[in-house]
């Protein structure tokens, strides 16, 4: 079952008027603060900070420059102001008013920049009972859904593994979301999908291997389809052997916990006289991956519990589709396996023959995601009919240094299809960067003995992300095809506004945000 989120509500009013103000379990209010627009000033006031500066009587943007705050994004100080003498309580109209509060910087109040005060709210409040926020009052809907989003986000702790008591401050147990003359409701309900998608991406990727194997995954996948009320299967090893998933069975041959492959269809009903499209997100489900004979080194070795971020993201997406009555047909294909060695590990010098009959001479085991996603990309097309094709996968280390850790590689087929990620991009904040499929390179994977090779004979001098993409475009038979190359962006090394340290769920917001942007 997935984890509840903390909880976020919105509130019509502003703060003079707000009748729970006084309440006891409210320990803070946030006001905000940006940038002055020139240099020798000190940080403006924004949304609700005059109210509060009038209904504290007291100075929040000189107490805000005090603090040393400029207002730009993400910064944040909090001032408990002093408890009034006792015989004096009638002049500090204040007096049973919360003490604490908190001075956030919006920067320029661009969608960016309140994911990012979203976040860093979500930090300083951790441990609070209720916050109340004026930060956002006045904000578009989208400006809303990113800051609430990067609450969310931000919030994320991931599962303890021990019987030890938690000692990490739990998130405010309620943030309310207070404007004046909106309903923020309706960009509440959009954040909230957006994150319930990404923590169950992120609780599934850090959930350790001896824990997670590809039958344990294929059960939660199960279960979760039960709940959300959509169709599920699973293919075990005699199934796939019998219809000839030559890269998964090679791929998990090598562990005692055998392979499997899990479809998830959200498949609605079509509204009288609507077109929906049917798009099919496989994700690569390796649960964990030593390399195989081709063994990595023991320091690339140790964060690959994750290395099937790609397959909780397609997860995650297939049911925050149908948690969002998504018109379109949306399909998840999740291959599962274990890259282990064993009597029964498969070989560099192998030959495969895929789902569909392809055979891929086998140079690097340790090349085994594409294998695994070129059953499953085979799979979709020949059986699943899609209009649309993606792929999500922590593939190639050559994306990483490529575009670092924020970035992930795009490739596509379709220019408009492009187009919509990067929208979606650009809405969610996980930035892609689209990379070509290069015609030149397409040489370098073609094998004396087999029709494909796994990995180039002669690197063109690199180019590892596009001679991967360009493999599995091999398995697309047409379909317009997005390859999502998220081995930079699905690991965190330290938490940064809206990403946590550790499995970072990349993907899961920017293909619900595609899904919604995509035309029938």
């Amino acid at each position: 079952m997935a984890r509840d989120l903390p909880e976020v509500v919105g509130a019509l009013g502003d703060l003079p008027g707000c009748t729970f103000l006084t309440d006891d379990d409210v320990s803070a209010v946030v006001v905000a603060v940006a940038p002055a627009p020139e240099a020798d000033e000190g940080p403006q006031p924004r949304a609700g900070t005059v109210d509060a500066s009038a209904l504290y009587h007291v100075d929040l943007s000189e107490m805000a420059e005090r603090q040393g705050l400029e207002g730009r994004a993400g910064e944040a100080a909090v001032v408990d102001l002093p408890r009034p003498h006792r015989g004096a309580s009638e002049s500090f109209p204040w007096s049973e008013l919360p003490r604490r509060i908190v001075l956030l910087g919006i920067g320029d109040g661009t969608t960016t920049d309140l994911r990012r005060a979203g976040a860093a709210l979500a930090r300083r409040t951790a441990g609070l009972e209720r916050v109340v926020s004026v930060a956002t009052a006045g904000a578009s809907d989208g400006g809303v859904r990113a800051f609430a989003e990067g609450y969310l986000l931000a919030a994320y702790r991931p599962e303890r593994w021990s019987s030890a008591p938690d000692q990490r401050p739990a998130p405010a147990e309620q943030l309310v979301l207070l404007d004046p003359a909106a309903d923020v409701e309706p960009a509440l309900v959009l954040a909230r999908r957006a994150a319930r998608a990404t923590w169950l991406a992120r609780d599934l990727t850090a959930t350790p291997s001896d824990v997670k194997y590809p039958a344990w995954l294929a059960e939660r996948a199960v279960a979760l389809a039960a709940e959300a009320g959509l169709d599920a299967r699973v293919l075990g090893p005699r199934e796939l052997e019998a219809q000839g998933f030559g890269g998964i069975l090679a791929v998990g041959g090598g562990s005692s916990r055998p392979p499997r492959l899990v479809v998830v269809s959200h498949d609605p009903v079509p509204a009288e006289g609507a077109v929906a499209r049917h798009v099919v997100v496989v994700g690569k489900g390796i649960t964990y991956d030593t390399g195989g004979l081709s063994l990595k080194p023991r320091a690339s070795m140790a964060p690959m519990k994750t290395d099937m971020a790609g397959a909780a993201v397609a997860l995650a997406v297939v049911l925050g589709a149908a948690d969002a009555g998504s018109p379109h047909r949306v399909t998840a294909v999740l291959p599962l396996a274990e890259n282990h060695l064993g009597a029964a590990s498969y070989r560099p010098g192998d030959v495969l023959r895929l789902h569909g009959g392809t055979t891929v001479e086998v140079a690097n085991t340790d090349a085994e995601g594409r294998l695994v996603l070129a059953d499953a990309l085979d799979l979709a097309v020949r059986e699943l009919a899609p209009d649309v094709l993606v792929d999500v996968a922590t593939l190639t280390g050559a994306a990483a240094v490529g575009l670092g850790r924020f970035h992930a590689a795009l490739y596509a087929t379709d220019d408009t299809l492009a187009g919509v990620v990067e929208q979606a991009a650009a809405r969610t904040g996980e930035p892609v960067w689209r990379m070509p499929l290069v015609a030149d390179y397409e040489d370098a994977l073609r094998s004396d003995v087999a029709a494909l090779r796994n990995v180039p004979a002669h690197p063109p001098g690199g180019a590892g992300s596009v001679t991967a993409a360009l493999f599995l475009r091999a398995f697309t038979g047409g379909v317009p095809w997005v390859h999502l190359d998220v081995a930079g962006p699905a690991r965190a090394t330290g938490s940064r506004h809206e990403v946590v340290e550790g499995a970072t769920g990349f993907g899961a917001r920017l293909l619900l945000e595609a899904l919604d942007l995509l035309e029938p």
